[in-house]
Parts: C-alpha cells; structure tokens; sequence
C-alpha cells in the first residue's frame, strides 16, 4: 500500500498527471468537433506542460500552509529540474514540427511563461507580483487557449459560433477551479507579495464570482446543444460543473494536497474520460 501511495504521490508532483490531463482536453475538443487528432499537437501539449509546470514548482520553495507537495519538490529538486529539461526539448522539437501553427503557438508559450516568472529570483521579474492581480484569468485563459482554441485551429476547419461558445464555456469552468485553487495558495500570495483579485475580494464576493462563472459554463452548454453538439456529450459536460456546484464550502476547508492536485484537477478531465467511455 505504502508502495502505490508512493507511486500516486510521484505521478502527481512530478508534474506527469497534470500534463495527462492537458492531453486529454485537448483530445475531448477533437471528439467534440469532429476532427482528427493530431498526435504532434498532444505531444506539443504533454510536453509543454510538463515543462511548465515542472518549471513553476521548481521554483515554488516555500509555503505558509504545510504541504507534502512543496518538501517532495525541494526533495527531488533536481529531479524536477530534469523533468523541465525534458519537457521543454519535447515541447520545442513538436513545436518545431507545427511549424505552420507557429502564430499560435508563440503566444502560448509567452503567456506561459510569464504565469511563472514572478518566481524567478530575480528584482526585475519580482515587479510583476505587483501587478498579477488577474493571474487567475490569466491562468484559465491560457488553459482554455492550450486546449481549445489549439486544437481547434488545428482542426483547420474554420471557427463556428459552436466553437466560440465551447472555448467560452471552457474558460469560465477552468477559471472556477482555479479560484478555489487561488483561494487555498490565498496566504501564500499575501506573504509573497503577489497581488490577485482573490487577495481583494472579500468569502462573499469570492463565492459569488465562483458560482457565476459555473452559471456561464452551464448557459454555454445550453447554447452548444442548440448549436446541435449532442445530448450525451453536452450532459457528460456539464458532470464537473455540477460537482463543482456542490463542492465549494468542501474546497475551502481541504486544502489537502489529494483534494486539490488529485481530485480538482482530475474534474478538467473527467468530461473527457466519460466520452472516451461512450466511444469504446
């Protein structure tokens, strides 16, 4: 047992867990519109996450709430190290090879980087803990961009209102995780200095923003089921959203490593398994 825990516990910090489940989502907005996947893409996404993210808790050496997650990092430093060599050579030789996609690439990559920069210990990048009050839209946005607008473009079948609508939806779902996740890193930003609009917001107007962009996901569902999207897919849609509805006064009082970095950013990719299930 203690040996599967281990094994959960390195799938998850060392970043390979999170990187699945951008590939998934890349993959569900395939499905969900009809194309082709393409593998150079999901490679570029794999890749490219698990350089991102190997690069922010590289550089992530601290924290005011104990986490196993921070002291496994500053354990297995180099080994992180490692992990975002690695994904940054994979995500630049497939980014090489979709070089035709390179206008929209680029700006991925750029916003990516800048997620992380004000970690670096650095004077000049440290100035832009003062001015990320919107990191958590920044944030979604750049997930809904990596794995919705990417591969629809991709797709090269030209934009539909379905399309607009989906990566609509999508932005306001990933932004409603990424507010419990800012609520629970909330003390650490503080300490840090980092300014974000959950840091001014105070639990009654932080709830109201959570449960008003769940209403936004769930009205563009709507929409897409209008658009013609079929039933199953728009109802396997919405299973996250309404679990995240029922979870918010859970997600403030856990902040437990399992709950966040297992379980919440499993929901991204829950829709995406259910319609794997229904492909079979």
């Amino acid at each position: 047992m203690n040996s599967l825990r281990s094994l959960v516990r390195f799938f998850i910090y060392s970043n390979f867990y999170i990187a699945l489940i951008a590939v998934l989502m890349t993959v569900q907005t395939s499905w969900l519109f009809n194309g082709e996947i393409s593998r150079q893409l999901l490679l570029f996404t794999g890749f490219a996450t698990l350089s991102s993210y190997s690069f922010h808790y590289y550089l992530s050496d601290h924290s005011v709430l104990p986490s196993p997650r921070v002291k496994w990092t500053l354990y297995y430093r180099y080994w992180i190290l490692t992990l975002f060599i690695l994904g940054t050579a994979g995500a630049a030789w497939y980014g090489w090879r979709l070089w035709y996609f390179w206008p929209w690439l680029i700006p991925a990559v750029i916003a990516t980087f800048l997620y992380s920069a004000p970690k670096i210990p650095q004077r000049h990048f440290r100035i832009l803990r003062k001015v990320a009050i919107g990191k958590t839209i920044f944030l979604a946005f750049i997930w809904m961009y990596v794995t919705a607008v990417l591969p629809l473009v991709v797709l090269k079948q030209g934009w539909t209102d379905a399309m607009r609508i989906y990566c609509i939806g999508q932005f306001f779902f990933i932004y409603a995780i990424c507010i419990l996740f800012d609520i629970r890193d909330r003390e650490d930003d503080k300490a840090d200095g980092v300014r974000s609009l959950i840091t001014f917001l105070n639990t009654a107007n932080i709830k109201r923003l959570f449960y008003f962009s769940l209403g936004i996901t769930t009205a563009c569902a709507g929409v897409l089921l209008l658009k013609g999207l079929p039933l199953l897919y728009i109802s396997l849609l919405l299973v996250p959203v309404f679990t995240l509805f029922f979870i918010y006064n859970r997600a403030v009082r856990d902040f437990s490593d399992p709950f966040y970095y297992f379980f919440l950013d499993g929901l991204m990719a829950l829709s995406a398994l259910l319609i794997a299930l229904t492909r079979i």
